[in-house]
């Protein structure tokens, strides 16, 4: 990555020289995707977290509501501000790592905020700009992803998220957040209705990932047990994607992620210390 690309997400440091980060997933929506990835009980989610810093996490992100775009999973603003606020709330008395809150309301984000959490990760391509100035606001990282939405150009892939990204980034700015404290995300898995296969979507992105550099911003990656690896591997069962996910995580590394999301920690952290060495290995 060219200088400049990096980024303090609450005290973790991305890009230009930083090792990969790990960011864990802990779900409380129980509609969730991947089962394996929701915790039920305040006791649960706060072991969960605990273990997964020890493991390797640098940040831990909380989700209180489903965004897989192929599940029927909407819930009212009211129940994920529910949800959320009192995750954050147990999670900040006792973590030793910042928290994310994977959420594109602006109103759970404030309420997730004052609560202790310290990161936005927005899945709408900021679809509503207030979410932008509820971050800054609260001095609080932002990772915006690319994704599909209503009056947005879909053409090529790397294309599309390339400008989808670049716009995100103008209205971050626009709203007072730091250049330093933005992190992008490509959007795996949230592409279906490009008129190229959803699967095919996502290998090219994941592909031309060193394209997105020309963006300046240190890039987060999410790609575990999603659905472009079990069509891949022929896994229906997202409980069975775990190697096809870290093959995944292996592309990414070396295409330049700075950051890798994920519901399985330690395999994942040694999946990307192994491509780390390799990446560094042939600059």
């Amino acid at each position: 990555m060219s200088r400049g690309s990096r980024a303090d997400l609450a005290g973790v440091a991305l890009g230009d020289g930083s090792p990969i980060a790990v960011m864990g997933v802990i779900n409380v929506s129980p509609e969730s995707f991947h089962a394996g990835s929701v915790y039920r009980g305040i006791d649960a989610v706060v072991t969960a977290a605990l273990g997964m810093v020890e493991e390797g996490a640098a940040l831990i992100d909380v989700g209180a509501r489903s965004s897989a775009p192929y599940l029927e999973t909407a819930i009212s603003e009211a129940e994920e501000t529910e949800r959320l606020v009192r995750a954050v709330s147990a999670l900040a008395a006792k973590l030793p790592a910042p928290i994310s809150v994977d959420t594109c309301r602006p109103a759970v984000a404030r309420a997730a905020l004052e609560a202790g959490a310290r990161v936005v990760n927005d899945v709408s391509t900021l679809a509503e700009p207030a979410l932008a100035h509820v971050a800054a606001a609260h001095d609080a990282g932002l990772i915006v992803m690319a994704a599909p939405g209503p009056g947005r150009v879909i053409d090529e892939p790397v294309a599309t998220v390339t400008r989808l990204l670049a716009t995100a980034l103008a209205t971050a700015h626009a709203a007072g957040i730091p250049t330093h404290r933005i992190v992008l995300d490509p959007g795996i898995g949230f592409f279906r209705e490009t008129g190229i296969a959803w699967h095919a979507w996502d290998v090219a992105v994941l592909a031309g990932l060193p394209a997105l550099a020309a963006l300046g911003r240190p890039l987060c990656v999410g790609v575990s047990r999603k659905s472009f690896v079990g069509a891949i591997t022929g896994r229906d069962d997202s409980a069975a994607r775990l190697p096809g996910s870290l093959a995944a995580t292996t592309a990414a590394v070396l295409g330049g992620a700075a950051l890798i999301r994920t519901h399985d920690v330690p395999e994942t952290v040694d999946a990307v210390r192994v491509a780390e060495r390799v990446r560094s290995a042939a600059r």
